[in-house]
């Protein structure tokens, strides 16, 4: 994998919290090493939406101060609901927060790692580096 700057979507922070996914550990691991992870405020707003205990919810503000954070240039979520409207005329129906984590991607030239096959729709309408791995 090539990419210098990986978002790391929460479908992948959710499986690598998990734990018991060999690769995906290694590769996480691997890239916070290298400070390569990126992570967009609406992931971190995500993860602290599905957290269950109060230590998955100290987990998520700790991330929040160990990645860098991307910040949002004027009109993204402009430029997301473009890209989500341009999908659904494609007969694609994919939420706005994927279509803006895409968006964030896509301005900031980082690599989308995700378990959510639904961003290789997303890609069809916006040509952004994706790595889908499998579960």
């Amino acid at each position: 994998m090539s990419a210098e700057r990986i978002l790391v979507d929460t479908s992948a922070w959710v499986e690598y919290f998990r734990g018991g996914n060999k690769p995906l550990s290694i590769l996480m691991e691997k890239w916070m090493d290298e400070r390569s992870i990126y992570i967009p405020d609406v992931v971190l707003a995500e993860l602290m939406q599905g957290a269950r205990t109060e230590a998955e919810s100290e987990t998520v503000e700790e991330l929040r101060g160990s990645f860098e954070g991307l910040e949002l240039k004027p009109g993204t979520w402009i430029e997301a609901g473009k890209l989500s409207r341009s999908l659904r005329k494609m007969g694609k129906m994919i939420h706005l927060t994927d279509c803006f984590i895409a968006e964030v991607a896509f301005q900031h030239g980082c690599a989308v790692l995700t378990y959510d096959a639904h961003f290789v729709d997303i890609r069809r309408a916006l040509d952004f580096q994706l790595i889908v791995l499998p579960k």
